[in-house]
């Protein structure tokens, strides 16, 4: 295979300096089959000047769009008005560890040609507290999310956006989504797909407070709804694998849920109401208090889990 070009597409919003830090992380790239797609939600010109910069030293290709897109459609429009087959987006408070991380991508890419997706070991960078933390894939949540794409629901082991790389489909993010958006089009987009994992740190990731992740977490507005939202798409056997049942488990746990009305306004197929209903039933048995204690949570979840199983 030649070498594979790529769209590096790049949804941006105000943040002049972390964007300044990711065009430079791609200026160093020693890999230069790419070319650089900005789609610009600010509301002002104030990133204009700057994407100027770096004309001479890449093809860049920057849009102002019209009105606020927002979170994700901003994302989706990036990677439309991309014009090659792989797609490399990568949020402007991220950026490449080092001048061979696009290298790395796509000789993944001409050794791996079954392969549609890729995702890489990546660090977050804690900009307030400038602290690292690396993150690998484990042998066992490798072995797990081969199985079933699904657990990505329990925990999101492939990471944000940033880190993926992967064939251009016309399956785009969720749109009405925000906090499992990439949840979700990870899980659509793996299912039928082969996918492959690369071991490297490729990515930084910049994580502080203003991140959609961080002022949507554990809101029910955002997470349980947006998590019913996903649950409309999967099939009747979604609940079949422990892992995936037991990340519901959680998240019917921690945000409270006691009752099938939080359900009413969505047309879940009669499986996965039972099941949902099921873990509202054993976490009744013994109460809030208690159910917050791991191991009795665990075992609650796991006798559960086997009555879902034998009935």
């Amino acid at each position: 295979m030649n070498n594979p070009n790529i769209s590096i597409c790049i949804p941006a919003y105000k943040n002049k300096v972390f964007l300044e830090r990711l065009l430079d992380s791609i200026k160093i790239q020693s890999y230069k089959n790419f070319e650089v797609v900005i789609t610009d939600d600010s509301p002002d010109d104030e990133l204009v000047i700057l994407i100027e910069k770096y004309k001479s030293y890449f093809d860049i290709n920057y849009i102002k769009n019209t009105e606020n897109l927002n979170t994700p459609e901003n994302w989706n429009e990036a990677i439309r008005k991309s014009k090659y087959e792989w797609i490399k987006i990568i949020h402007d408070d991220d950026w490449f560890v080092d001048s061979e991380s696009l290298r790395c991508y796509a000789e993944e890419i001409i050794s791996n040609p079954s392969i549609d997706f890729f995702f890489s070991a990546y660090q977050n960078i804690y900009i307030e507290c400038n602290k690292n933390q690396e993150m690998f894939l484990s042998p066992l949540w490798r072995y797990l999310l081969k199985s079933t794409p699904e657990i990505l629901f329990s925990r999101n082991v492939v990471g944000p956006p940033s880190v993926t790389l992967y064939r251009r489909s016309r399956l785009e993010f969720d749109k009405s989504m925000k906090y499992i958006v990439d949840i979700d089009f990870y899980t659509n987009y793996i299912f039928n797909k082969n996918w492959s994992y690369i071991p490297k740190l490729l990515i930084n990731v910049g994580i502080h407070a203003s991140q959609v992740t961080k002022y949507t977490f554990g809101i029910s507005d955002f997470h349980f709804k947006e998590s019913l939202l996903m649950l409309l798409k999967k099939n009747e056997e979604y609940f079949e694998h422990p892992v995936v049942f037991d990340g519901w488990w959680r998240l019917i746990r921690n945000f409270e849920i006691t009752s099938s009305e939080a359900f009413n306004q969505y047309a879940l197929i009669s499986s996965h109401l039972k099941n949902l209903n099921t873990m509202i039933g054993f976490q009744r048995l013994i109460g809030r208090r208690l159910i917050r204690i791991g191991v009795i949570s665990k075992i609650l979840m796991s006798l559960a889990y086997l009555k879902t199983r034998i009935y």
